[in-house]
């Protein structure tokens, strides 16, 4: 497993260093097969009113993308916490992709790797030629990610696994836009385009 460690408003020290490879190797051993890169991420919070020390982590899992982000006072028990979350949602994913969970004589199909899906589809032309750099308003931070058309019942297991609060998704039988978010008071909830009359 490729494990990178960046940090951020901190020194990153072997012995910091050291501690969160031991905890997510300790975390992730039992899921050797499934997991690729880890991609770890330690800062700490610039606000003095507000102590926080966060450890994030940003798994590879047979193409899926799996997140756990925790944060404490104590950026030692953050990497514990979250490696703890990872383990769990790490846990999670394998259940719903074993095959003990489907009907006999039918099989889960496995997620393609990214390389697998990245050799597919080749890029033939530039993705800059006559483009104009501009830089973002600031405060607006873009991010860029394929988006396979699902059903709304895997958008909902990516929510879960992704440890966020929406997940933005291309619905695979009207090829929209929807999103998925977790509702308050439990449960889900999904926002899509008004057609217009």
């Amino acid at each position: 497993m490729k494990l990178l460690i960046h940090g951020r408003n901190l020194e990153l020290t072997p012995s910091l260093r050291e501690y969160t490879q031991s905890k997510l190797e300790k975390a992730i051993h039992h899921f050797d097969g499934i997991v690729q890169e880890a991609d770890v991420h330690l800062s700490i919070a610039k606000n003095p009113s507000v102590p926080q020390q966060i450890a994030e982590v940003t798994v590879f899992a047979n193409g899926t993308v799996i997140r756990a982000q925790e944060r404490s006072q104590n950026l030692y028990a953050s990497i514990d916490l979250v490696a703890t979350k990872l383990c769990r949602q790490l846990r999670k994913y394998k259940e719903r992709h074993s095959d003990h969970h489907h009907s006999h004589g039918h099989s889960a199909s496995l997620t393609p790797t990214t390389e697998a899906v990245v050799e597919d589809k080749a890029i033939d032309s530039s993705l800059i030629q006559g483009k104009e750099a501009h830089l973002p308003t600031p405060g607006i931070r873009r991010k860029y990610f394929s988006m396979p058309p699902m059903s709304t019942e895997q958008a909902r297991h990516q929510l879960d696994l992704i440890d966020h609060d929406f997940y933005m998704f291309k619905e695979i039988e009207t090829q929209q836009l929807q999103v998925i978010y977790r509702r308050t008071h439990g449960g889900y909830g999904i926002i899509q385009a008004k057609d217009e009359d």
